[in-house]
């Protein structure tokens, strides 16, 4: 036979079954109900029994429809209180349980053997009956684990197969206290400061990922906004609504009861919300999308799962330990993050146990899909999905309340965490101040080299203006000896012309000497020589008159070697010697005619 997907709603006055049958016979089914039970069947379905959380009643307000095209029954059945709310109504797994035994017995009990009781007296043996070999019961183990602390022995022989799933190192045998000191050890020796400095300092992608917002922010706002309304609980829209395989996997789900004392209720609901903090951060970080290390992160976070941890005494060492493995172990370790984790799972449990076994319908989904965590399954979630089904909603409201006023900090890590922080901003600061010190240095020594450069543009532009200075004396000197020679050519004219008689020969009488130019340079004016040296005295003037035009720098030199021999005199040449020996004048002129005078006076008797 096979169980039919089905969902139940209410009104005030009516309870409604829909049961989706595709491919039934209609025209045969049977619907029984009575009290608090309902049974349905229609060949092949057949959905045994259903145990409502209220009664109902047989009126002639019953009505009952089949809808062909989608293959479904709707039984319409009327309430026995008109108005009465009934609660947990999407808990599939919690409504196939059986009626509840009224009996106060223990549903456990050890009977004696009586000694009555021997072989003479039994009936005899079926040997048709399948046999169960003998085995010797061994005692209880010391150290449970699991859902309630109800399993053990189950890593004894799975101890290599399951290495990646948890880290604790044979849990059949090691105390919860032992467990509880390796953790902290292990997680204190896998913190990594510069890591979550890193994360600290360069949050853009922590930033980001914050800012993600998972289905629950929507529900829960709804539900917030309608607690400002006046409804009925019945009239109100479900926050939470389940998807078909969600349903599907409530459906799937065998249902039983928990015997579990105080002490066990207390640790299944701490882990509870230690496998939720875990689960939240996970959706942050991948944003609602599910990758290969979904399985990693959910059981990494999670010391339960991890370390099978059972030794929590409150809700501030589950979030203490949280955060601790947040900041050790996963890519994004921020404590912000931690905290966000922390929202998210309040958040959770005020939308109530919907909430909550959609989160773990979808953790129980992650780890069936990985291959080694799927264990993990057996022994914590699938226990979990079937127990928040009846669990009370004002025992999770005072859970939801104590998690609520629970601080966690930074200081409670016991990581050192407000210390690294505050090292490392001092040496930000520190770095900052060399690179402002190393940015002004930079200033200054472009400053001084940019004054370096103007002063060597001012002394090229100077000394620019000093060539142009002196090219322009060098014109003026240029000129000025153009002058000279000029007035050179007078003077000599004026000098030599009454030294030549009427027949153009020059009178035996001495002349003194005459300075040339501005007083920087003087020339020798040599005596005439007889007339056969005539050609080669005018050479000789002609290319004195050539240099002194060509080369005006000259002339200053000229000068200053004249100036330093009037200030040192330095013997003179002998042919300066042996003519002016015992005279004051430097140069004499030479008592050789001027052929130029010559020839101008010859001219002139000619004419």
């Amino acid at each position: 036979m096979i169980t039919p997907a089905f969902e139940l709603t209410q009104d005030p006055d009516f309870l409604t079954v829909k049961i989706r049958v595709p491919y039934a016979r209609a025209s045969e089914f049977d619907i029984y109900f009575e009290g608090e039970d309902f049974k349905f069947y229609a060949k092949p379905y057949f959905l045994r029994q259903l145990t409502l959380p209220g009664r109902i009643v047989e009126d002639g307000r019953e009505k009952a429809s089949y809808n062909t095209d989608e293959g479904t029954f709707t039984i319409q059945l009327p309430k026995e209180v008109p108005g009465q709310y009934f609660e947990g109504l999407d808990m599939l797994t919690s409504l196939l349980a059986p009626k509840k035994s009224r009996s106060a017995k223990p549903l456990v009990e050890e009977i004696a053997a009586s000694a009555e009781l021997s072989e003479d007296n039994e009936e005899e043996f079926d040997w048709e009956v399948e046999q169960i070999p003998y085995e010797e019961s061994s005692p209880p183990l010391q150290h449970p684990y699991g859902f309630g602390n109800l399993r053990s022995g189950v890593f004894q022989r799975l101890q290599d197969e399951l290495s990646d799933v948890i880290d604790v190192k044979d849990p059949d045998q090691t105390p919860a206290e032992e467990r509880r000191r390796k953790r902290l050890a292990a997680e204190a020796a896998k913190f990594e400061p510069d890591h979550y400095l890193a994360d600290f300092f360069e949050d853009e992608a922590i930033k980001h990922l914050l800012k993600y917002k998972p289905w629950w922010i929507d529900a829960h706002k709804k539900m917030t906004a309608s607690q400002g309304e006046s409804h009925r609980e019945y009239d109100s829209p479900p926050f939470v609504v389940f998807s078909e395989e969600e349903r599907e996997q409530m459906r799937k789900l065998t249902n039983k009861s928990y015997l579990l004392d105080k002490r066990s209720r207390h640790h299944v609901y701490l882990g509870l919300i230690d496998i939720l903090l875990a689960y939240c951060y996970e959706i942050c970080v991948n944003e609602g999308d599910k990758n290969v290390e979904s399985s990693w992160n959910i059981r990494k976070l999670s010391a339960t799962l991890c370390w099978l941890e059972v030794s929590f005494s409150s809700i501030h060492d589950v979030l203490v330990s949280f955060g601790r493995r947040v900041l050790c172990y996963p890519l994004y370790r921020h404590f912000g993050l931690v905290t966000r984790a922390f929202n998210d799972t309040v958040m959770i449990l005020q939308l109530g146990k919907a909430a909550v076994l959609k989160c773990l319908l979808d953790i129980h989904k992650i780890f069936m899909e990985s291959d080694p965590a799927y264990i993990l399954n057996d022994l914590f979630i699938t226990d979990y999905c079937i127990w928040i089904q009846k669990v009370k909603s004002k025992k999770l409201a005072a859970l939801c309340e104590s998690l609520q006023k629970t601080t966690l900090s930074k200081s409670h890590m016991g990581l050192e965490l407000e210390e690294l922080e505050a090292a490392a901003v001092l040496v930000q600061e520190e770095e900052k101040a060399l690179k402002a010190a190393g940015t002004v240095s930079k200033q200054q020594l472009l400053c001084s080299e940019s004054e370096t450069s103007d002063s060597e543009e001012s002394s090229s532009t100077s000394s620019s203006e000093t060539e142009g200075s002196d090219s322009d004396e060098q014109e003026s000197s240029t000129s000025e000896d153009g002058e000279i020679n000029s007035f050179q050519g007078t003077l000599r004219e004026e000098r030599t012309a009454p030294l030549i008689d009427c027949n153009g020969l020059r009178q035996g009488t001495n002349s003194s000497a005459m300075e040339v130019g501005d007083g920087k340079s003087k020339v020798s004016l040599q005596s005439m020589t007889p007339p056969g040296k005539l050609v080669e005295e005018l050479e000789m003037q002609i290319h004195s008159a050539m240099r002194l035009s060509e080369q005006p720098e000259g002339l200053a030199t000229a000068g200053c070697i004249s100036q330093e021999q009037e200030e040192n005199p330095v013997p003179e040449p002998d042919r300066f010697s042996e003519d002016v020996a015992g005279k004051g004048n430097f140069l004499e002129v030479s008592p050789k005619p001027n052929p130029f005078h010559f020839l101008c006076s010859t001219n002139e008797d000619e004419d």
